[in-house]
C-alpha cells in the first residue's frame, strides 16, 4: 500500500504541475451516484443550478461527470479536469495531501447512521468486542475505515486484532452475503439495500463518534477567480435539500436513477442525512479528527492544515 501510496503521490504531484485552469464559459462538476449528494441531482433536474449562475452574471456550459469513487476523482482534479467535486472527506484529504490545489467550499451531508459496521443477519457478533479475530471488510483510506477503528477502540481492539479486508462496497456486498466475511464497514446506500434483502443488521454506526461528514471541492483558482459561481452552486444545493425535505417521494422518484437506488429506499436513506452545505465548527473539529486519524495510519504522509483547507465563508449564503 505504501509503494502504490508513493507512485500516486508522485502521479498526483506531476498532474498538478501541468493543472489547466477551468476553459472560458465552462463549468466541469465531479459527481458521484450516491444519495450523500442527493440535493446536486435535485438541482441538476430541476435546472437550478443554471438559474443561480444566471443571477450572477454566469452562463457557464456545464460538464457533468459521474465517478464511481473518490480516488478517480482525484486523479480528474490532478489532471486539471474537473472545478468541482463530491467526495467523502477521506478522499478529499488524500488529494490535498499529494498535492492538488483544492479547497474544501461546502459540506454536501453529515449523518452518524449513514454509515455502519454491519454483521450477517445471523451472526453471533453481539458487541465490538466480538470482532476479535473477525475477518473484517472495508474500503482502506474511506471514511468507513475511520469507522472501523474507532468502533474497534469501543470494544478494547485495534485493527491488528482483526484480519483486515480491503474491498470495494460491490465486493463486501457480495462476500457479507455469501459468508466470506464477518463483519463488514460500509456506507450508504449498501446499508439499506442489505438490510432490505436482510442480509445484514447493524452492530454499530457513527452516531457519538463520527458525524459522517462528505464535502464539496473546488479548485483554489477556481474558488478565487469564480467565487459567485460556487456561493450559486451552494444556493443550488440549498434548493435541492429544502425540496428533499419538503418533497421526499418526489425527489426520490426524480433523482432515483441518479444514485442507484429504489425510490422506496431512498426514502428510508434522506432522514438519515443532513444536506446542509454549510460548514460548522464542529464540522471543522470533525475533519480534523479524520486527517489526525489518516496520518496516524499511514494513509497519508503529509499533514493537511484543515483550518486553511476549509473555507466556511464560501457556504454562507442565502
Amino acid at each position: 500500500m505504501k509503494k502504490i501510496f508513493s507512485i500516486l503521490l508522485g502521479v498526483f504531484t506531476i498532474a498538478v504541475m501541468s493543472t489547466g485552469f477551468a476553459a472560458a464559459g465552462e463549468l466541469r462538476i465531479a459527481t458521484q451516484p450516491i444519495p450523500q449528494y442527493a440535493p446536486i441531482f435535485v438541482a441538476k433536474h430541476k435546472k437550478w443550478v443554471e438559474e443561480e449562475l444566471a443571477k450572477v452574471g454566469a452562463k457557464p456550459t456545464i460538464k457533468w461527470t459521474s465517478f464511481s469513487a473518490g480516488p478517480p476523482i482525484n486523479e480528474s482534479f490532478a489532471a486539471g479536469q474537473q472545478d468541482i467535486g463530491f467526495l467523502g472527506d477521506t478522499p478529499a484529504i488524500i488529494g490535498k495531501a499529494a498535492g492538488i490545489d483544492t479547497r474544501i467550499v461546502g459540506l454536501t451531508s453529515t449523518g452518524p447512521k449513514a454509515l455502519a459496521v454491519v454483521v450477517p443477519a445471523k451472526s453471533t457478533i453481539r458487541s465490538p468486542k466480538d470482532l476479535k479475530g473477525k475477518k473484517v471488510a472495508v474500503v482502506k483510506g474511506s471514511y468507513a475505515h475511520h469507522l472501523l477503528v474507532l468502533v474497534l477502540q469501543k470494544g478494547g481492539l485495534t485493527v491488528n486484532d482483526i484480519e483486515f479486508i480491503n474491498l470495494s462496497q460491490a465486493d463486501i456486498a457480495t462476500a457479507i452475503v455469501n459468508g466470506n466475511i464477518d463483519a463488514a464497514a460500509v456506507w450508504e446506500p449498501l446499508i439499506t439495500k442489505l438490510e432490505s434483502q436482510g442480509a445484514v443488521r447493524v452492530l454499530a454506526d457513527g452516531t457519538g463518534i463520527k458525524k459522517g461528514a462528505l464535502v464539496i471541492i473546488a479548485t483554489t483558482n477556481f474558488a478565487s477567480k469564480y467565487r459567485e459561481q460556487v456561493k450559486a452552486l451552494l444556493r443550488a444545493y440549498q434548493l435541492g435539500a429544502k425540496f428533499i425535505k419538503s418533497n421526499p417521494k418526489e425527489a426520490a422518484q426524480l433523482i432515483a436513477a441518479d444514485v442507484n437506488l429504489k425510490p422506496e429506499l431512498l426514502l428510508k436513506v434522506f432522514p438519515k442525512l443532513d444536506y446542509n452545505p454549510a460548514i460548522q465548527a464542529d464540522d471543522i473539529e470533525e475533519i480534523k479528527k479524520t486527517e489526525a486519524f489518516m496520518r496516524n495510519a499511514g494513509l497519508i504522509k503529509t499533514s493537511v492544515n484543515i483550518d486553511k483547507f476549509a473555507d466556511p465563508s464560501l457556504a454562507r449564503v442565502k
